[in-house]
């Protein structure tokens, strides 16, 4: 299951995703409203903890251009303001929940699972790019109807390619959202995956869709 949590504080948001991570969930994080946006526009996540008080758009500004675009992803806010009239105002504009700082970490997480289980999006979770087809559900990838088998971090890279197909991603982004603050990262890791899975994706077959672009990053070509 994947979340997203928007927190500007640094120190929050990293101990929200230690925790969450810790119980199984893949989580991506940023620390402003405008950077929230570009997340939640590029990809699908099964829930939000967004903080309201952040730089550049404040949260609820972030959930009114969500819900305005057609997404009904759940939020969750956080905030150290507990007065009626702003939970009141976040709930009117869409909210799921809201919870007020600070809080317990076990109260957050079991309102994070009922948050989720009632997503009204029902997803089968398969992506699909051309003739690539990739299961989230079960990890399986095939192209032309041929299994290919990758590794935990080959199928995260490609996930996050079609994730974000026809899209130009950076290095920088790609590993920030695969390795997330691991430290042993090197330089070239990304560059060593985008090898293996070309070797996997795109060797045996006419169509190359893992594209370079030169001096900035990667773009997985998909002709709908």
């Amino acid at each position: 299951m994947r979340l997203l949590v928007v927190e500007d504080e640094k120190d929050m948001n990293h101990i929200l995703i230690n925790k969450l991570e810790k119980e199984g969930y893949n989580v991506d994080s940023c620390f402003d409203g405008n950077s929230a946006m570009d997340y939640l526009m590029l990809a699908d996540y099964d829930g939000v903890i967004l903080d309201i008080m952040l730089p550049g758009m404040d949260g609820f500004q972030v959930l009114k251009r969500l819900r305005a675009s057609g997404k009904q992803t759940p939020v969750l806010f956080l905030s150290a303001k507990g007065d009626t009239e702003d939970i009141v105002e976040g709930l009117n504009i869409g909210a799921d929940d809201y919870m007020v700082k600070p809080f317990v970490f076990k109260e957050l997480l079991a309102r994070i699972k009922v948050m989720t289980r009632r997503k009204p999006e029902i997803q089968e979770n398969i992506y699909r790019c051309g003739d690539l087809v990739i299961d989230y559900n079960t990890h399986e990838v095939t192209r032309s109807q041929i299994p290919i088998s990758l590794s935990p971090k080959e199928f995260a890279v490609l996930l996050y390619l079609v994730r974000n197909k026809n899209i130009i991603v950076t290095r920088e982004q790609i590993e920030s959202n695969i390795w997330k603050l691991q430290s042993e990262v090197s330089s070239n890791l990304v560059d060593v995956y985008i090898r293996y899975l070309r070797r996997k994706i795109d060797d045996d077959f006419d169509e190359k869709m893992i594209c370079t672009i030169r001096g900035t990053g990667y773009m997985l070509k998909c002709e709908e």
